[in-house]
């Protein structure tokens, strides 16, 4: 009795586990099965991978073939299994040696004529490779580059599994694809960041543009209140500019979501934090994910670790606003299905963009507004209690009353803003250093209130008592007054920052 064997790797979110793909050549009548819970596209193997080996020359055995893809518990999905599938089988009817991929990962789907091709999910997968100390990972030609990101395992690349065969020391009768590879490669390097616009192409907006500060240093969530054409997207555009480049760690975090997406290539591996904008028509799944089976990343995951922008905020769902509340508290996105939850990570900053009516001219005297008073509370209602409570900073942004006349070149640029908000995040990241904070929106309310001097917090106190604040907001006013200090070059926050950090909270009502 032989039975071939080969290793894979399955996906559930970015949590990847090492799949055992065992086959087993026995008497019978001709039939191939796959067990081991796999979903609808990789039952399909079965033909793909029959007709990719008998491409080079393999006879295939006219008798039972059994696959299984251990652990058996474990959910199994996509087509990436088929090249070891395929190798399984072979090393079972002793076309290549049993012993040949004992310490090695084998990735791909087949082309029926036996191409390889690319596969999603190749980065995280080379990463669990890493960890368990698996020497060496074969990957589609495609791949090659997203693969070659990590280092540690050796790589090799494959564009049909004839060359599998080969390397392997099998014989195998095959033409070599002259196809163009299904992907763009990917940069081994950095690639170069998308263009930005810069914060000083806004006209006027001093206050939203400080406001903006704030949020990038402290990492705080923003909503902007203002009439259509006051500047609030493309105030919000121009966020990602001002913000603290990507550590290498989370480089590699947001490079993973990307991959498992399938739109690494139009990255590559990037400093600049990625900036998601869903459409305002966009349903839950899309905003936090989902799908049948295994449930697949949405916007609130494609933002980990950079902005998530919602222009028209009003006009989402009920139900989709009120998705983004668990992940706001938690940076993670829970999604449970019948064959078992899925954890996608979601620490992102939220920036929200609202008009103060549904014709957008309830500002200032309100003579030019259109709208019944039940229009405008009903509009502005639609974002609710519990979801401005987490906005840590909510401002107005007024129209431009004139356009200045002065010397634009003096103007304060998205790197000089930068620079300043590098600064802060350091000071909160020297000061957070052992309890594993990066950021003052990361930290603890305990932590705030016993290290905040008691004149400052005797105002978050008065504004309890009037109920101007609740108890979350007066931490997150907290967060936001240690957030002024750093920018200020202050060890910690006196009134005036305590003053303020509350009317940046309470400007809206």
């Amino acid at each position: 009795m032989a039975i071939g064997e080969a290793l894979s790797v399955g996906l559930i979110g970015l949590k990847a586990f090492t799949v055992q793909v065992q086959a087993f050549i026995s008497p019978g009548l001709p039939y191939f099965s796959i067990i081991g819970l796999p979903d609808a596209s990789l039952s399909e193997a079965r033909e793909r991978v029959r007709s990719a080996c008998q491409a080079c020359g393999f006879s295939w055995p006219q008798t039972r073939v059994t696959v299984n893809l251990s652990p058996a518990s474990m959910p199994k999905r996509g087509s990436s299994h088929d090249l070891a599938i395929a190798a399984s089988v072979l090393s079972a009817a002793g076309a290549i040696p049993h012993d040949c991929l004992r310490d090695a990962v084998v990735l791909g789907e087949l082309n029926l004529d036996g191409t390889v091709l690319p596969v999603n999910g190749v980065l995280p997968i080379v990463l669990h490779a890493r960890e368990r100390g698996i020497r060496r990972v074969y990957v589609p030609h495609a791949n090659l580059d997203e693969a070659r990101l990590v280092g540690g395992p050796d790589i090799v690349a494959l564009r049909h599994v004839g060359e599998l065969i080969d390397m392997m020391g099998g014989h195998a009768r095959f033409a070599p694809p002259d196809r163009p590879a299904a992907h763009a490669p990917v940069p081994t390097e950095a690639a170069a960041p998308p263009p930005l616009g810069d914060i000083g192409d806004v006209v006027g907006q001093d206050h939203a543009k400080r406001a903006m500060q704030i949020a990038a240093a402290g990492g705080h969530h923003l909503l902007l209140v203002g009439p259509p054409g006051s500047g609030k997207t493309m105030l919000a555009s121009r966020m990602p500019g001002i913000m603290c480049p990507l550590n290498e760690a989370e480089q590699l975090e947001v490079a993973s979501i990307r991959s498992l997406c399938g739109i690494l290539p139009q990255y590559g591996i990037s400093d600049v934090p990625p900036f998601e904008a869903p459409h305002h028509t966009a349903s839950t799944a899309a905003l936090v994910g989902g799908g049948s089976g295994i449930a697949q990343p949405g916007a609130v995951s494609r933002a980990h670790r950079g902005l998530l922008f919602m222009d028209e905020a009003p006009e989402f769902s009920a139900r989709a606003l009120q998705t983004l509340r668990e992940p706001l508290e938690s940076g993670f996105v829970a999604l449970s299905r019948s064959r078992g939850t899925t954890y996608y990570p979601a620490r992102f900053q939220l920036v929200m963009a609202a008009n103060p009516c549904p014709c957008g001219l309830s500002y200032g005297t309100g003579e030019r507004c259109t709208c019944r008073e039940r229009d405008r509370v009903r509009y502005f209602s639609r974002l609710s209690g519990p979801i401005l409570d987490r906005i840590d900073i909510q401002v107005e942004v007024p129209p431009v009353a004139a356009i200045p006349s002065g010397d634009l070149g003096a103007r304060q640029t998205s790197r000089d803003v930068r620079l300043r908000v590098i600064e802060a995040r350091g000071a909160a990241q020297e000061r957070f250093a052992g309890h594993g904070w990066d950021c003052n929106a990361q930290a603890s309310g305990q932590w705030l209130r016993e290290h905040t001097a008691p004149a400052a917090l005797a105002i978050v106190n008065r504004a309890l008592a009037r109920e101007r604040l609740s108890l979350r907001g007066a931490d997150r006013a907290l967060r936001l007054a240690w957030t002024l200090a750093d920018l200020d070059g202050r060890d910690s926050p006196g009134r005036e920052d305590m003053l303020c950090g509350i009317a940046l909270r309470t400007r809206v009502a």
